[in-house]
């Protein structure tokens, strides 16, 4: 939901600069192509020190980190290691977390007055940290290791979480088995410490999944990890049980709960009387939702829940932490909440936070939390019938401005170090070829380990960001990769390039986007997007983009330019009386004749009002037009141009 910010907003950054050490690994370092080098060694000696079977302890970990070790930066729970050994008075020390960032009216509604992302004051923090935080701090008592130790060495950290799970099965009276099945309950301890509750078990449904199943993978040290699958692995009675609360609106797979946010009145600074935080609505029957929007918090959990349950702050549907992929839902999907900054995509969509920093790639968004949130995603599209793809599942970053001065404002997360390729393959739509490789269509899909582009404002204006794997492909103006970035209007009046910023959208395109193919030269290839030729490299060695098919876009003969929007409003004599008319505004993009752009859905225009405290849900008014618009990839942002103006190419 917030937008993300040149200065370093997580307080897991901070530390890193201040508190990591270099890193440490015991065992010769295996090769891309070498499984069974120091690392999985390290897991092996482990397993066998604390009498904790292999497969266990590997499940465990890539459900925290993916068996990556991040240079030994922690991530936004505070986590350290392949295991997530949670030291957060260390990570966490010199926080300096700026929230959700201000600047976009997160309604994106015309009809009311600007309502802010300014969070309210931060708490007092408390003195005692949860369990699941200071794990580490246990397994420094049960191994006799230094906490610095297992922080910063891998084969220190795995012995660590051995030492967890083996303390866990002994405080719960089981035997130290060789049958992974029997630490079903252990594994389920692990997120919390011990704590051992039963909602955790959607954590130990996960990784009995991944033990089931088996993994493989080249990790960020460059080694390759193995999981041999074992699909007669039974399910633990445990496991059947429903997690969450049974209050929550969420598949019965995930750990859940019902956390609400406030709708009540309240009398702002200025005296007026205002209420918040979301409208009360009658969705999917008022209206059909469209979209499920992914943002990160900006912030930890804890002080996330705070934030969404003021109600002179604004909100969201779902929020995911990171240690465990635990979910709490605050706004029930058939109201509208306040989380995009566009009150046409708001009033059509379900947003989830996601525990996590934009300018700290570092602080990594866990398996555990992607998992969980494929899941929930996976059910609501069900629900709701929802496709499962980049058009309907948007970032924050790709929610269109609703106005033209409103496109300099919106939000920017979850940003280049999501990892959209492998939460797509979570949902089960993997982006893969659909055509012949000169088609005129193509999906964005870079290699995320191998595809580094640098970016700069992690920490300063300008400082280059450390290198990490991104979901982001950079487009120049011409097919060399010296030549400068592709122009963005809307962000830039004056027609300067886009930049390197981890911010900055106006150059950028993600993994799953699709775009109509404007040229081909050698290895480079040309999208349209934002009414321009914008050139990537594209070697036919290592492709950043596959062959797609679908349906285009292109201005009607005889229209010229036409203009786009960033909202889908029905035209001024679809509005009953008493319902104020919203203009068509237009955005600063023009599409020209013969240009082409992947289309999406295809809808009539529709504005959503309900601009008074209703608690009952029976003052609202949906306005329908006539007017038709398609929605198209125009840039990294999605946007909309009238069916009138253009024709369609399939």
């Amino acid at each position: 939901m917030p937008r993300g910010r040149a200065a370093r907003t997580s307080a897991v950054s901070v530390a890193t600069a201040a508190l990591v050490v270099p890193l440490l690994t015991a065992g010769t370092q295996a090769t891309a192509d070498q499984p069974g080098g120091g690392l999985q060694r390290q897991f092996a000696a482990a397993a066998e020190q604390y009498d904790v079977p292999e497969s266990v302890l590997l499940g465990v970990s890539y459900l925290q980190s993916r068996w990556d070790t991040h240079q030994g930066a922690a991530s936004v729970s505070g986590g350290y290691g392949p295991m997530h050994l949670t030291d957060a008075r260390a990570a966490l020390s010199a926080a300096r977390s700026q929230g959700h960032a201000d600047g976009e009216d997160a309604r994106g509604d015309a009809a009311r007055p600007v309502r802010e992302t300014a969070a309210p004051a931060r708490p007092r923090a408390s003195g005692t940290l949860p369990a699941r935080l200071r794990t580490l701090e246990r397994a420094a008592e049960l191994t006799g290791l230094p906490r610095k130790q297992l922080r910063s060495s891998t084969a220190a950290n795995v012995r660590g979480g051995a030492a967890l799970l083996a303390d866990a099965q002994r405080r719960l009276g089981h035997p130290l088995s060789a049958d992974p099945a029997d630490w079903y309950e252990a594994v389920a301890a692990f997120p919390g410490g011990g704590r051992g509750e039963a909602e955790a078990t959607a954590f130990a449904d996960e990784v009995f999944t991944v033990l089931r199943e088996g993994e493989r993978r080249v990790t960020d040290t460059g080694e390759t990890l193995v999981l041999r699958g074992d699909p007669q692995l039974r399910v633990p009675a445990a496991g059947q049980r429903r997690a969450g609360d049974g209050r929550a609106e969420c598949p019965r797979t995930v750990d859940c709960e019902w956390y609400p946010a406030p709708y009540e009145k309240f009398t702002d600074s200025s005296g007026a009387e205002d209420y918040g935080n979301h409208d009360r609505t009658r969705r999917p029957d008022s209206q059909k939702i469209d979209y499920i929007v992914v943002h990160d918090t900006e912030e930890v959990y804890e002080r996330t829940l705070d934030l969404v349950t003021n109600p002179t702050y604004v909100s969201w549907n779902y929020t995911l932490r990171s240690s465990d992929g635990h979910i709490a839902q605050h706004v029930r999907n058939k109201d509208a909440a306040w989380h995009a900054g566009n009150w046409y995509v708001n009033s059509k969509s379900i947003g989830l936070e996601h525990e996590g920093f934009l300018t700290s790639p570092d602080a990594w968004f866990t398996e555990a939390m992607y998992r969980s949130s494929a899941r929930l995603v996976k059910y609501l599209a069900k629900r709701y019938d929802i496709p499962l793809d980049r058009q309907h599942v948007l970032g924050h970053d790709n929610v269109p401005g609703s106005t033209a001065s409103g496109v300099k404002g919106m939000h920017t997360d979850p940003g280049p170090y999501w990892d959209w390729e492998h939460y797509f393959k979570l949902l089960g739509k993997p982006f893969t070829p659909k055509a012949g490789p000169r088609s005129s269509i193509v999906t964005i899909r870079p290699s995320y380990e191998r595809n580094e582009p640098v970016f700069t404002g992690c920490t300063a204006a300008g400082t280059p960001c450390p290198a990490h794997g991104s979901s982001a492909v950079r487009l120049h103006q011409a097919p060399d990769a010296s030549s400068p970035l592709v122009k963005d209007v809307g962000l830039r009046p004056d027609g300067t390039p886009s930049t390197t910023g981890v911010n900055d959208t106006g150059a950028r395109a993600t993994a799953g986007q699709q775009y109509a193919v404007a040229d081909r030269r050698g290895d480079w290839t040309a999208i349209w997007y934002l009414g321009q030729k914008a050139w990537f490299h594209n070697p036919s060695a290592r492709p950043v983009a596959v062959p797609s098919r679908g349906v285009v876009i292109e201005p009607r003969e005889g229209k010229g330019e036409i203009p786009t929007y960033g909202r889908a409003y029905p035209e001024a004599a679809a509005y009953p009386q008493g319902v104020p008319v919203q203009p068509l505004s237009t955005l600063p993009y023009k599409l020209a004749p013969h240009q082409r752009y992947v289309a999406g859905l295809k809808t009539a225009g529709e504005y959503l009002y309900a601009v008074e405290y209703d608690p009952d849900a029976t003052s609202f008014q949906v306005v329908r037009g006539e007017q038709k618009y398609y929605q198209i990839q125009l840039g990294h942002r999605v946007a909309f141009v009238k069916a009138d103006d253009v024709r369609v190419v399939r």
